[in-house]
C-alpha cells in the first residue's frame, strides 16, 4: 500500500513537471492514462480557470489577491473580462451553486442580468438576494489594473500592447519599467517598440543619471504625445541642473513648433473640406448662370431636396446605411434635376431677358419648396446616419487627424467635377451647351433646340446641387433652410472664379474655403465672411470678369 502511494505520488510530481513544460506532450500522453487508473485525476492535479475562479465565491479579502495572481497564471488573457468586472464592482457569485458571474443591474429595478465570468454565456436575470458580490477594495483594484496592463503588454493584439504602454506611461514604477524592459527584448513591432523606448526615456528623466537624462531628452525631442510634453514641461520647471533644463526647453520648443505646423495643416484640411462643398454647390450654379444668365435663387433648395432624398432613402433602408448612401447619390441627382427641369419649363422660360423678374420668381419658388418640405417632414432638423466606413478619423499623429467623412466628401467633389468636365467636353449635350453659351442665335440657326438645351442645362445644374445635398447630409443636419446657408457663398465663388468657367469655380471654391478657415480663429465666423465678401468686391473692381474670364464669343 505504501509502495502504491509512493508510485502515484511520483507520477503526480512528474505530471506537474510536464504541465510546466507544455512542449513535453509525450510525457503527458503517457501520464494521463496512468493517473486516470489511480486515485487521482487531471482535474484534481492541474488547476483550471473554472476551479480557481470558484474559490472567489465567499473568499476573504486577503485571499482574493492570491486567487487573482493564480488566475493570471492559469488563464492569461482569457480572464481579462473577469478582472475588469472585479474592478468595476460587477463580479458576483450565485448563492446556490457558487458560480462566478458578471452581474449588471437592469435600470432601476431589483433584477440583475447575469453572464458567466469565464465563458461569457448569458444566464438570464435574477433578483439581488440570489447573488453576492466578490469582495474587493482600492488597493486590490490598483493591483488588478497592473495585472491587466501586464497581460495586455504581452498580448498578441498590437492595439492592446500600445494601450498598455500608454497606461503605464502615466504612472511609471520600477515594476512597470521591469515589465517594459522585458517586453522590449521580445517586441518585433516597430511602433510598439518605439512606444516602449519613449516610456523608458520618460522614466529616465526621473530616475536616471545626468547623461541618461540628456539622452532621454534627445530621444523625446519632437515627440508629440501630450504625456511627453507634460513631462518635459515638468523637467523645465523643476530640474536643478541648468543644462538638462535648457535641453528640455529646447526639445519642448521643437515640439511646439511641430504642433503649430500641424495646426496649420488641420486648418488647411478644413478649408479644403469647406471648399469641396462650395465646389459642389457652385458648379451647378456656374453652368446655369453661365449658359442661361439666370440668377437662380432656388438653387439652395435643390441642395435641400438632395439632402432630404438621402434622408428618405435611409428611412427605407435602415439596416443598410452604407448601401443607402450609394443609392442616394443617383437618386438625389434625379430628384433635384427633375425639379430643376420643372422650374425651367414652368417659370424661367417665360422670363428670359428679364433678370430681375427671374430673380424674384426663383426666390418665390425657394419659399414654396421650403414650405413644401416643412409640410411633409416638419420644420425640425433631421439627422442622416453616417456609414461606418465614413465614421472616425485617420490619425496621422497625436495632434493631427483627418475625419473620414470630410475626406470622402473632398474626393467625391473632385470626382463629380471631373465627370462634369467630361460631360461638357465629350458629349453631344456638352457640345450643345457650349454652343448655346457662346452664341445662342447662331446655335438656334444651326438647328440646336436651345429651349431643350436650357431645360437640360438647368436640370444638370440642379442635379449637381442635389449631389451637394448628399455630401452636406454627412456633416450637418438636414433641414428646410439647409441650402440658404450656402447660396450666397456659391454666388461669390462663381463671380470670383469667372462666370461660366468650371475651372474658375474649382479654384474659387477652394480659395474661399481655405481663406475662411484661416480667418475664423482670429476674427470669428461672421466677421470672416464679411472680410471675404469685401475682398471679393474689391477684387471685382479690378477684374470684373473674375479669375478665369471666358474668351472669344463666350465673353460677349
Amino acid at each position: 500500500m505504501l509502495l502504491r502511494f509512493t508510485y502515484h505520488s511520483v507520477l503526480r510530481l512528474l505530471f506537474v513537471f510536464a504541465a510546466c513544460y507544455p512542449f513535453n506532450s509525450m510525457a503527458q500522453d503517457v501520464l494521463v492514462p496512468v493517473l486516470s487508473e489511480g486515485n487521482g485525476s487531471i482535474e484534481d492535479t492541474v488547476p483550471t480557470i473554472a476551479s480557481v475562479s470558484e474559490r472567489l465565491a465567499g473568499a476573504k479579502l486577503k485571499e482574493v489577491a492570491a486567487i487573482v495572481n493564480e488566475l493570471e497564471t492559469v488563464g492569461g488573457t482569457q480572464v481579462l473580462p473577469l478582472f475588469q468586472a472585479l474592478i468595476d464592482g460587477d463580479l458576483f457569485y450565485t448563492k446556490g451553486d457558487k458560480r462566478i458571474v458578471i452581474a449588471k443591474r437592469i435600470d432601476s429595478s431589483k433584477q440583475y442580468l447575469l453572464k458567466d465570468a469565464i465563458s461569457g454565456d448569458e444566464l438570464g436575470t435574477v433578483e439581488k438576494k440570489k447573488i453576492r458580490k466578490v469582495k474587493t477594495n482600492n488597493r486590490l483594484r490598483s493591483g488588478i489594473r497592473t495585472t491587466i496592463a501586464r497581460l495586455h503588454l504581452f498580448s498578441d493584439d498590437v492595439s492592446l500592447r500600445q494601450g498598455a504602454i500608454s497606461n503605464m506611461s502615466e504612472k511609471l514604477t520600477q515594476d512597470n519599467v521591469n515589465l517594459l524592459l522585458q517586453a522590449k527584448q521580445t517586441e518585433k513591432n516597430k511602433s510598439v517598440r518605439a512606444s516602449i523606448e519613449v516610456a523608458l526615456a520618460m522614466y529616465q528623466l526621473d530616475a536616471g543619471e545626468r547623461s541618461e537624462k540628456l539622452a532621454a531628452i534627445g530621444l523625446l525631442k519632437g515627440n508629440l504625445d501630450p504625456t511627453v510634453r507634460n513631462k518635459l514641461a515638468t523637467v523645465v520647471e523643476s530640474e536643478s541642473d541648468k543644462s538638462i533644463a535648457q535641453a528640455a526647453a529646447a526639445a519642448l520648443k521643437t515640439i511646439e513648433g511641430k504642433i503649430t505646423f500641424y495646426g496649420y495643416l488641420e486648418t488647411l484640411f478644413f478649408g479644403l473640406s469647406l471648399g469641396s462643398v462650395l465646389l459642389l454647390v457652385a458648379a451647378g450654379l456656374a453652368i446655369t448662370f453661365g449658359v442661361m444668365g439666370v440668377i437662380n435663387m432656388a438653387h439652395g433648395e435643390m441642395i435641400m431636396l438632395g439632402a432630404y432624398t438621402t434622408y428618405v432613402i435611409q428611412l427605407l433602408m435602415p439596416n443598410h446605411i452604407a448601401l443607402s448612401i450609394f443609392i442616394a447619390i443617383p437618386a438625389a441627382f434625379i430628384v433635384s434635376a427633375l425639379f430643376g427641369i420643372l422650374i425651367e419649363r414652368g417659370v424661367i422660360q417665360f422670363l428670359k431677358g428679364r433678370p430681375l423678374e427671374t430673380l424674384l420668381a426663383t426666390f418665390g419658388i425657394s419659399l414654396i419648396l421650403q414650405q413644401f418640405v416643412r409640410s411633409i417632414f416638419s420644420p425640425l432638423n433631421r439627422q442622416v446616419a453616417t456609414p461606418e466606413f465614413m465614421s472616425g478619423a485617420l490619425e496621422i499623429n497625436s495632434v493631427f487627424s483627418i475625419t473620414y467623412n470630410r475626406l470622402y466628401i473632398l474626393v467625391f467633389a473632385l470626382l463629380v467635377f471631373f465627370i462634369l468636365q467630361l460631360i461638357l467636353k465629350k458629349t453631344s449635350l456638352g457640345l450643345n451647351v457650349r454652343a448655346v453659351s457662346q452664341n445662342r442665335d447662331m446655335a438656334k440657326a444651326m438647328g440646336i433646340r436651345t429651349e431643350w438645351v436650357d431645360a437640360l442645362t438647368f436640370g444638370l445644374g440642379s442635379g449637381i446641387a442635389g449631389l451637394a445635398g448628399v455630401a452636406l447630409s454627412q456633416i450637418t443636419n438636414v433641414g428646410p433652410n439647409l441650402g440658404q446657408a450656402y447660396i450666397i457663398d456659391s454666388f461669390m465663388v462663381v463671380v470670383f472664379g469667372g462666370v461660366g468657367n468650371l475651372w474658375g469655380t474649382l479654384v474659387g471654391g477652394f480659395s474661399l474655403g481655405v481663406l475662411n478657415k484661416f480667418l475664423e480663429p482670429a476674427t470669428g465666423a461672421v466677421l470672416a465672411k464679411i472680410i471675404v465678401l469685401v475682398g471679393i468686391i474689391l477684387f471685382i473692381q479690378k477684374r470684373p470678369r473674375g479669375l478665369f474670364p471666358q474668351k472669344g464669343r463666350a465673353a460677349e
